[in-house]
């Protein structure tokens, strides 16, 4: 194993311990919590771990490869980086680091529209690999401006989001007053002065910012402006037209994020979609909905032999992109886990995650004998 793999965080339980005890209070908050009560949070990784999968040990096997294939790439394992918003408040830099560590270990890495890093910067760090998870503006104008910057970047996969009609209702921002940059109070000072490393590298960092977004936003904006501005802005709600409209547009792959069903999947695939990626924003949306790994099945029984199919939301292990790929996706991104390790690591925690989410799923290829990816359905307890 490589030096970049710290011996005291062998799990995604240990970072966020770590995590936690690092961030002032109200960063952590807002990474670790989802929607209302957190039920669809607890779910999501609750039925993930009762995926059941079956080893077969007198079989002759050869060597076990993680490379996978996905939209004419070969990348280094069939896992990687989901889009996070506001990733350089939870830790200075975190977006331009956990791109770098995906680059390096030849893994995808999506860019929030919504984070501290803009597609230009990303775009350098990457070659041109990165995703962009793309907020569809209601004006032609900004939508066509921000098309262009990605595509200039050098991306070639445009990822749209679905699950975000409206802002998710989450009472622990909501109790912290939640803001960018930080409402300073007495509170959230003796918060951040609890924690001084992370106050150190906000100095030699500078503030977080919407960087993508900066443009167009009105200067210190709150979560509640945030809300309105996006609601103003943007096309929460998309229906079938607008995915048609982008696909005319972007002459990339183009991949809808946020399916939750068979219908949407449907409707995807019908509007010539190539990808959609299984999801519930984390918890984040909805506390009410179905964990994405329940959802899955009935999806890929859908729209599975037309398009590709990914799954985010509840990914914590190695074994969890395992029973992922078990299940019919294609591919799994880890969102939680990537900002776990930055926040206990900082720069380093990319690297880290990476290299123990490879070295989890190698191990329990090798445990079950199953020697590729795409061979890992096979080895389902079907219940």
């Amino acid at each position: 194993m490589s030096s970049t793999f710290d011996h005291r965080y062998p799990s995604v339980d240990d970072l966020r311990a770590a995590a936690r005890r690092r961030i002032p209070g109200f960063v952590f908050d807002f990474l670790d919590g989802g929607c209302n009560d957190d039920v669809n949070l607890r779910r999501n990784v609750e039925d993930f771990r009762s995926v059941e999968l079956r080893p077969r040990y007198l079989r002759p096997r050869g060597k076990v490869t993680l490379e996978t294939e996905l939209f004419g790439r070969v990348w280094g394992a069939p896992f990687g980086v989901c889009p996070v918003g506001l990733q350089g408040l939870v830790w200075p830099g975190a977006c331009e680091a956990l791109a770098a560590a995906a680059t390096a270990h030849r893994l995808p890495f999506i860019l929030s529209t919504t984070t501290t890093a803009d597609p230009e910067t990303i775009g350098r760090i990457t070659g041109g690999t990165h995703w962009f998870q793309f907020y569809v503006p209601v004006e032609a104008d900004l939508r066509e401006a921000l098309l262009r910057r990605v595509e200039d970047s050098g991306c070639r996969v445009l990822v749209l989001l679905a699950d975000v009609p409206v802002f998710g209702y989450r009472p622990r921002d909501i109790r912290n007053r939640f803001a960018v940059p930080p409402r300073i109070g007495t509170r959230t000072v003796l918060q951040m002065l609890a924690r001084p490393a992370w106050g150190m590298a906000m100095l030699r960092r500078g503030k977080p910012t919407f960087a993508t977004l900066r443009p167009y936003l009105p200067p210190d904006i709150d979560l509640r402006q945030l809300a309105d501005f996006m609601d103003r802005t943007f096309t929460g709600r998309l229906t079938g037209d607008d995915l048609s409209r982008i696909r005319d547009r972007w002459k990339g792959t183009l991949v809808l994020k946020g399916v939750a069903n068979p219908e949407d999947a449907e409707e995807a695939a019908a509007r010539g979609l190539d990808g959609i990626i299984v999801s519930n924003h984390g918890g984040r949306q909805l506390d009410a909905g179905q964990s994405s790994i329940r959802a899955l099945p009935e999806i890929v029984a859908a729209v599975g032999a037309r398009m590709r199919v990914m799954i985010d939301s509840g990914v914590r292990s190695g074994p969890d992109v395992a029973r992922a790929l078990a299940s019919g996706a294609r591919f799994a991104f880890l969102g939680r886990a990537f900002m776990y390790g930055a926040a206990a690591l900082g720069d380093r925690g990319g690297e880290h995650v990476a290299e123990m989410i490879t070295r989890q799923l190698r191990q329990v290829m090798e445990q079950i004998g199953c020697e590729r990816t795409v061979d890992l359905p096979a080895h389902l307890v079907r219940g």
